[in-house]
């Protein structure tokens, strides 16, 4: 009996494919699917990733899927400072300090926050000025937006942003990338004092919209941004396929003169 079985059906249930559609666009019989699906079969290590590209499975979840049937991964996992991606890094550098004056940093998908540009270190610790704590744990995009301690009291329209946080993790675990740590810290933040428990029951397949306005402010400064998310294109490392980059885009002249001024221009 193959372990792979229940993991496909899970990925064609996230993909909202059925069993003819996915052997359609495999181009193998909707019989051998079935037998695979349910254990009767095992499936060559070309056919497992031959499903895992159609059914758009991430890296790190089509070595779990080769594992399970047997073989060894495909895809490395490196670590962030290895030599091999330092011209990756060197990329990276270049997109933030592009961005400037304005704020752009780097996370896994466990919200962790990699790398920043000196615009995002400069506004989150003038948000922060003045405070003698900070979130728990290593920097981390929803620890900052839902503790006390982090730039909630900022956030003027928090509740927008926090609800479509909220949406955007659970879609991705819908989309199958069931990572348990970023759960774990999905849990965690909503445990935080002064979060609506009606977060916790947010149906995550709701549309939303694609830009979310986040509204800063502290004294008389407003910085009003929307954000955009980028990932890179068809890496064959897992850790270079979970990098997302943030960029923050001013929505006003005002948000663009206090940057500016942030920066000492």
């Amino acid at each position: 009996m193959s372990d792979i079985g229940p993991l496909l059906k899970h990925w064609r249930g996230a993909r909202r494919l059925s069993q003819l559609a996915l052997a359609a666009e495999a181009a193998v019989s909707i019989r051998h699917l079935c037998f695979l699906e349910t254990g009767r079969a095992k499936p060559s290590r070309a056919m497992v990733l031959k499903l895992a590209e159609v059914l758009d499975v991430p890296l790190r979840e089509r070595n779990t899927l080769l594992l399970s049937a047997g073989f060894a991964p495909e895809y490395p996992e490196s670590a962030w400072d290895v030599p091999e991606l330092a011209a990756v890094r060197e990329a990276l550098e270049t997109i933030l300090a592009q961005q400037e004056p304005f704020p752009a940093l780097v996370m896994d998908r466990n919200w962790d926050i990699r790398h920043t540009n000196t615009a995002a270190r400069r506004f989150f610790a003038f948000l922060q000025d003045g405070r003698s704590t900070t979130p728990p744990g290593p920097s981390n995009v929803l620890r900052r937006m839902f503790h006390p301690d982090g730039v909630r009291p900022n956030v003027t329209n928090w509740t927008d942003v926090a609800e479509a946080l909220v949406r955007r993790v659970r879609r991705e675990a819908i989309g199958g990338i069931t990572d348990e740590r970023a759960q774990r810290i999905l849990d965690e933040v909503l445990d935080y004092p002064g979060v609506p428990a009606s977060l916790r029951s947010l149906d995550a397949t709701a549309p939303v919209l694609p830009i979310v306005p986040i509204r800063y402010a502290r004294g008389d400064r407003r910085f009003d941004y929307f954000s955009t998310v980028t990932t890179l294109g068809t890496p064959q490392d897992v850790t270079l396929q979970e990098l997302r980059i943030e960029c923050f885009f001013p929505m006003n002249d005002e948000t663009r003169e206090h940057a500016r001024h942030l920066a000492g221009e």
